[in-house]
């Protein structure tokens, strides 16, 4: 079967299978040794650590175990070794922001075209040692053929969670604005995403499950990069909202909510969100609710950094520099208030609005604005994977799971930023990545 099911506290939710490509092919045994192992949940590095790997998952981790007869070696005895990274929060397919041609890309450019700049995209991912991604929104399901085209062993990339279409209110920051009415001989609906009300938002999310999304994003603020809206300003309403999450858990679909200003958050979390994503405006009302709730922050600040540096540049202007000059200062603020606190992080860097393969500079920042380096790979590895209903699965160098690892120069936790450089990337027990001297 492609998916599992399991019942998690309040809700139910999705959980993947190993991409088929890891299973066409039987890897022999595999033993990876490594100077230092960092196993992603916070425990003490282990020194001359191995890793068995038997058909893409690991049978046993220690030191001095023995090697099985004809096993292959792969000798990291040099390097730190880790779990491969998790980001949950990408736009893989389409332009990035920048790119010539970005602004006009909707009208432009097919799922087609989408999905191919996917295929490159995806690679550069695997690269910077990300081997599982969640996509938070793509038109036309150009996510969902790409995912399922790695799947299927066509190209190389990360494991994938799909959102497919955001969901967003009629001329809010999910919908695609700034155009003559009616550009395709009718106005955007459940179809791109859009949807108002009750009955809109159960059609618009059964919709997107139809045609393969595993998660379900939506639009509960407006946005930096959108034109006419307030990036603050809440789009959906708390019943809105309610039907979101209750249609999407039925489904068994977790939900991601996209959320700037502090009464979208407070209302998305109130409403049962898996996510909030950005969270840029935090309140002490705010950071009580994420304790409360147990919902994860994906602060994106590789994107906050990335929009002010476009501004600086000339790059980014009018009514997007301004509401990005604004948002930047408050995400890191809020960012640093909630780590203090103790609330749930999993790491998102919003790759699209910067190139694809620069993802381990969010750990860097997290560190920079108020996280331990250890705390920062746990929002790496395993909180990513616990947040995208993989927790059993990836994110952890652990017996049972699936050997996706990352092996870099020096250690991260005295220098976080060697977090930016893999030397060398093992998906599903085989390397796919091998950058040493």
């Amino acid at each position: 079967m492609k998916k599992m099911f399991a019942i998690l506290g309040v809700g139910v939710f999705v959980v993947l299978a190993i991409p088929r490509h890891s299973l066409q092919a039987q890897a022999p045994t595999v033993v990876v040794r490594a100077g230092v192992l960092i196993d992603g949940t916070g425990a003490e590095p282990l020194r001359n650590a191995m890793i068995v790997i038997e058909d893409g998952r690991i049978v046993d981790v220690g030191s001095d175990l023995r090697v099985p007869r004809g096993a292959t070696q792969v000798d990291l005895s040099d390097y730190t070794v880790l779990p491969g990274f998790i980001d949950a929060h990408t736009h893989l397919v389409g332009r990035v922001l920048g790119e010539p041609g970005w602004a006009n890309a909707y009208v432009r450019d097919t799922p087609a075209d989408r999905a191919l700049r996917g295929v490159e995209h995806a690679r550069q991912t695997v690269e910077a040692g990300f081997t599982t991604v969640r996509n938070v929104g793509a038109v036309g399901f150009a996510d969902v053929s790409l995912r399922d085209a790695i799947e299927a062993g066509r190209f190389l990339g990360p494991r994938m969670i799909t959102a497919a279409h955001s969901l967003g209110i009629t001329g809010g920051h999910c919908d695609t604005n700034g155009y003559v009415p009616n550009l395709f001989g009718r106005e955007t609906d459940i179809q791109d995403g859009v949807a108002n009300g009750h009955d809109d938002i159960v059609r618009a999310i059964r919709y997107q499950v139809k045609y393969g999304a595993d998660v379900i994003k939506f639009c509960a603020t407006g946005g930096v990069l959108s034109e006419g809206d307030s990036v603050g300003v809440q789009q959906y309403t708390f019943e809105e909202m309610r039907a979101i999450v209750e249609t999407s858990h039925m489904l068994e679909r977790r939900v991601a909510a996209h959320a700037h200003g502090t009464e979208g958050i407070k209302v998305a979390l109130r409403a049962g969100v898996n996510s909030i994503e950005h969270g840029s405006i935090l309140d002490d009302e705010a950071i009580e609710l994420f304790l409360e709730t147990g919902a994860y922050l994906v602060p994106t600040l590789m994107a906050a950094e990335a929009v002010t540096a476009m501004v600086e540049s000339g790059n980014l202007t009018g009514e997007r520099a301004e509401k990005a000059l604004y948002i930047s200062p408050l995400m890191f603020d809020s960012f640093r208030r909630a780590a203090r606190a103790g609330v749930n992080v999993a790491l998102g860097t919003d790759a699209g609005v910067m190139p694809h393969g620069n993802n381990g500079h969010e750990f860097t920042l997290m560190v920079r604005y108020g996280m331990e380096p250890m705390q920062a790979i746990v929002a790496g590895t395993s909180n990513a994977a616990d947040l995208l209903g993989l927790g059993n699965t990836v994110g952890s160098l652990t017996e049972g799971f699936v050997a996706d690892l990352v092996a870099v120069r020096g250690n991260p936790l005295e220098n976080i930023e060697v977090l930016e450089t893999v030397s060398t990337v093992m998906l599903a027990g085989r390397v796919v990545v091998d950058n040493r001297e």
